[in-house]
């Protein structure tokens, strides 16, 4: 199973914002830092799991993936494969996209505690702008 921790972080909101993959599989760990631009936190949340399933679509695409975030909103819009709110709305419909191909895609809510690598990830992808 490969542990995939992401995490969106926005310096004012919207703001600067950055994308942190923290990925745990087979003994080895990756991670990645993307600038995103000017978004909104929970947007850059959104963006953190797409550039997340891109990324495993390419390197762990037979595997089980398990998704951890940090933000209930993106959790739940996932499981739930709805929203109401008009930006999120492409945002979930890339992820229905990328994750279509995947055939063992989950995602679970962690505390924020939890989430440290994937934050830090984030943070550092906004002063890379």
């Amino acid at each position: 199973m490969i542990e995939v921790y992401t995490d969106g972080s926005s310096s004012g909101n919207p703001g600067p914002s950055g994308a942190g993959i923290y990925i745990k599989a087979g003994g080895e760990k990756y991670t990645y830092s993307f600038p995103l631009g000017v978004l909104s936190n929970h947007e850059a949340e959104f963006h953190a799991v797409i550039k997340a399933l891109e990324i495993c679509r390419e390197q762990f695409s037979n595997e089980i993936l398990s998704f951890r975030s940090d933000s209930r909103l993106v959790v739940d819009t996932i499981e739930k494969d709805y929203t109401k709110n008009p930006t999120f709305l492409p945002l979930l419909e890339k992820i229905r996209e990328k994750s279509s191909s995947l055939p063992y895609f989950f995602i679970k809510w962690i505390p924020e505690k939890s989430n440290g690598h994937a934050d830090q990830l984030a943070r550092k992808a906004i002063h890379m702008q």
